[in-house]
């Protein structure tokens, strides 16, 4: 179903299910030893989608899916774009940083599974259902956060920087985001305004992760379209092309240079290189080739 300005959802629906696609590819990276995340299988367990649980038992195979993939290429990939984001904040508490920000949280678990320096508060926005979703299933896992997590319940279409706030930021500190995943799901204009509000929030020395796609048509083109067809055969019925907003956008590191940011970005081959990997030119990640990782600070 395509997207509406008030639509909303679970783990189990519509962008939802998007987080939990993500987190079955952590879970099969931490599972080759490429990440240690050892709460991304349980949740996905937790949302009960079969496809999903299908593929981390290896019951469906992901080369049936598409000819050119396999659990590694999958693995790798994840590794790649999670280590990113990891290092973003690691980087950001060795310089001191003791504010992390993660919008669209989904079933991030960096709150429980990063060292966390003493002092470290972890903010998590995301829409109600889904904060308590990943709240209580971890809660029965027995998993302690090891840093004070505080959690936002509220859409990002909403006034999140006021729910922020109130929830104890300090926009006088700087701060560690990232926005992992998430631009393509917000319309052109919406990105500008994520990144307006995040820079109003943000202190000298605050330090933001997100990617930049230059080109959000592929994954509503035909060989995503027969990817997804495939997929629904093993009863996934994730959409990529209904689920984005398309549109030309701003670029990402121009837009944020121009607001006071000094960003940079590692190609997509760069950073599989930088991680020891060899890029897959003609693999399904090699639909990503024009992605970029960007890291900026202000």
């Amino acid at each position: 179903m395509a997207r509406t300005d008030n639509d909303t959802w679970d783990l189990a629906s519509s962008v939802g299910a998007t987080a939990t696609m993500v987190a079955a590819q952590r879970a099969l990276a931490h599972r080759e030893g490429l990440i240690d995340d050892p709460y991304a299988e349980p949740l996905v367990r937790a949302v009960g989608l079969d496809f999903f649980t299908q593929a981390i038992d290896g019951e469906i195979d992901l080369e049936a899916v598409d000819p050119e993939f396999n659990v590694r290429r999958a693995a790798e990939g994840m590794a790649v774009r999670t280590r990113h984001f990891d290092r973003l904040f690691t980087d950001a508490a060795a310089a001191g940083v003791r504010q992390a920000v993660i919008l669209a949280a989904g079933l991030d678990a960096r709150a429980y599974r990063l060292r966390w320096p003493a002092g470290t508060t972890v903010y998590e926005v995301d829409q109600p259902e889904v904060v308590e979703f990943k709240t209580a299933t971890l809660a029965q896992l027995g998993a302690q956060p090891t840093a004070e997590r505080r959690t936002v319940a509220i859409d990002l279409r909403d006034d999140w920087p006021n729910a922020l706030c109130d929830s104890g930021f300090d926009p006088d500190q700087p701060t560690a985001w990232i926005a992992e995943g998430l631009l393509i799901y917000l319309p052109p204009e919406a990105q500008d305004l994520l990144f307006d509000r995040i820079t109003a929030l943000s202190a000298p020395g605050s330090r933001l992760a997100t990617e930049h796609i230059p080109d959000i048509t592929m994954f509503s083109d035909e060989r995503s379209q027969r990817i997804a067809d495939r997929m629904r055969k093993y009863g996934s019925n994730i959409e990529m092309g209904e689920l984005i907003y398309h549109g030309e956008r701003n670029d990402v590191l121009e837009y944020l240079s121009g607001h006071g940011w000094t960003p940079a970005a590692q190609s997509m081959r760069d950073a599989y290189a930088a991680n020891g990997f060899t890029f897959p030119e003609e693999q399904t990640i090699g639909m990503f080739a024009d992605l970029s990782y960007v890291s900026a600070v202000r």
